[in-house]
């Protein structure tokens, strides 16, 4: 089926404003086939139970974003969908009947969109055969598998239900760290690890391949390395060109937050700057230098945005120390004695750079001057600040939310604590499934809804160290005024 939609539009400009289209990745059988020895290469913390992950937990995601996104295709039809899920995994993304949406819109679906195409599909054939060293016969036939089946083989690395012929790549349900929408331009970004080399491979042939994106694909940046980076010593060479999307956060229309971190690199956000300055995306970046620890790995397992005047934040790493002041990013953040302190600094085109003394000084300079809000920025702390719930829910994602719309953003169930501290800031608290009841029934109405945290079942996705601003790739947000 492909997609196409006269009424799409790329354009995110903020981190809350209503969530109109996002880019999604459901589990799939790759995520069942992880195993302990290979887990943390393939940068999992732990194995999952792909039955639960998917009915017990993704399954809500799925049909919330689908009631706020494009509801007249599942209001009314919950009890259908619910009695037919006893049977057959109906929140797959090749299940035509109920998930294809324009709007909660499946990675796996566009991919099978554009294999449909003989040439795109011999030459990502040879590329994916390139990147796992399969053989030539293996590549022939490939390539000559249909689009539907071939699609989930690149994504799941089966060849079917149980001959696995190259590794799975579980960490495709991050959709956010392939790729960022910057207003109308999409940064396409360089992961870290060699684990996700294919995801980058799949979503450049999407975005630049997809009739979806056909009116943007001169708006499609792509992080280059730097001159002579053939010549780079060793692997991990702290100056590898990384960027992945958890460390990038669009705050308002002219302003983009990057986070230097375990993942993404200083020369990694140095060629962002530039490629952004230099096509006119956004007026200011500012680089939010964390401890390279697995504890952070983004900034956005640390904050992320509630409302026009509030945040989620993990208060301990809230203390930053300023730099003495340099051009670029490349010269601000070479001391490696600091590496374990927060550092924060913000560069203006055509301006002299500006440092923050911390983290919260930063985010209320957004929300107070970049979005105007006329009411004093809030903070909700990752287990209330309190020693040792602060860093345990942390862990499991307490700082990781995604706006749906401002005010209503969705968290794990787990995090006690963290939900306590948004009871004392006045919001109404709420599970999953009770909601989706209340919406089929017509009680509630996502449109009238203000002031909520969505609580998700998080037993297995948890264990992927991720929450639901990693599991979102938003394409379109309404301006908030």
């Amino acid at each position: 089926m492909t997609l196409s939609n006269s009424e799409f539009k790329l354009d995110v400009t903020s981190e809350i404003g209503n969530l109109r289209a996002l880019l999604i990745h459901s589990p799939d059988n790759g995520l069942g086939k992880v195993v302990p020895s290979k887990a943390q290469d393939w940068l999992f913390e732990d194995i999952v139970h792909l039955d639960t992950m998917r009915k017990n937990e993704y399954d809500y995601y799925v049909k919330l974003l689908m009631y706020f996104l494009d509801p007249d295709k599942i209001k009314g039809q919950l009890a259908k969908i619910d009695a037919e899920e006893n049977n057959r995994s109906f929140y797959k993304p090749d299940d035509k009947k109920f998930h294809a949406s324009n709007k909660v819109i499946e990675i796996q679906t566009l991919l099978e969109d554009i294999l449909q195409d003989t040439d795109i599909r011999k030459n990502l054939v040879a590329a994916v055969c390139a990147i796992e060293g399969c053989n030539y016969r293996l590549q022939t036939e490939l390539t000559d598998t249909a689009a539907a089946e071939l699609a989930k083989i690149i994504i799941s690395g089966s060849l079917n239900k149980d001959e696995m012929i190259f590794a799975p790549i579980p960490n495709l349900i991050f959709s956010r760290d392939i790729g960022i929408a910057i207003n109308n331009f999409m940064l396409l970004n360089k992961p870290a690890k060699k684990a996700r080399a294919r995801e980058t491979l799949i979503m450049r042939y999407i975005f630049f391949n997809h009739t979806l994106f056909a009116s943007y694909r001169n708006n499609i940046l792509e992080i280059p390395e730097t001159v002579q980076h053939f010549l780079r010593p060793g692997e991990d060479n702290d100056q590898k060109t990384t960027l992945e999307g958890g460390d990038v956060m669009m705050v308002s229309p002219q302003h983009l937050i990057i986070g230097c971190s375990e993942r993404t690199s200083v020369s990694g956000a140095n060629e962002a700057i530039k490629l952004l300055f230099k096509n006119d995306v956004v007026k200011k970046v500012t680089i939010v230098k964390i401890p390279h620890k697995r504890d952070y790995m983004h900034i956005d397992t640390i904050f992320t945005q509630v409302k026009r005047n509030m945040w989620v934040l993990l208060r301990s790493l809230a203390i930053t120390e300023s730099p003495e002041e340099q051009d670029e990013p490349i010269a601000w953040f070479t001391d490696k004695k600091g590496k374990d302190k927060v550092e924060i600094v913000q560069f203006r085109k055509g301006k002299k750079t500006k440092t923050f003394n911390t983290i919260e000084d930063l985010l209320a300079d957004v929300s107070e001057r970049d979005l105007e809000s006329k009411e004093k920025t809030q903070f909700v702390y990752s287990g209330g600040d309190i020693f040792p719930y602060n860093s345990r829910e942390q862990w499991t994602d307490s700082c990781n939310l995604l706006a749906i719309k401002e005010g209503v953003v969705l968290g794990y169930d787990r995090n006690d604590k963290t939900v306590e501290a948004f009871k004392e800031k006045g919001f109404k608290i709420i599970k999953v499934a009770d909601l989706l009841t209340k919406f089929e029934s017509g009680e509630l109405d996502p449109d009238s809804m203000t002031d909520t945290l969505i609580l998700m079942p998080s037993a297995e996705l948890s264990r992927a160290r991720g929450g639901f601003h990693c599991m979102s790739m938003p394409l379109m947000r309404d301006k908030i005024l």
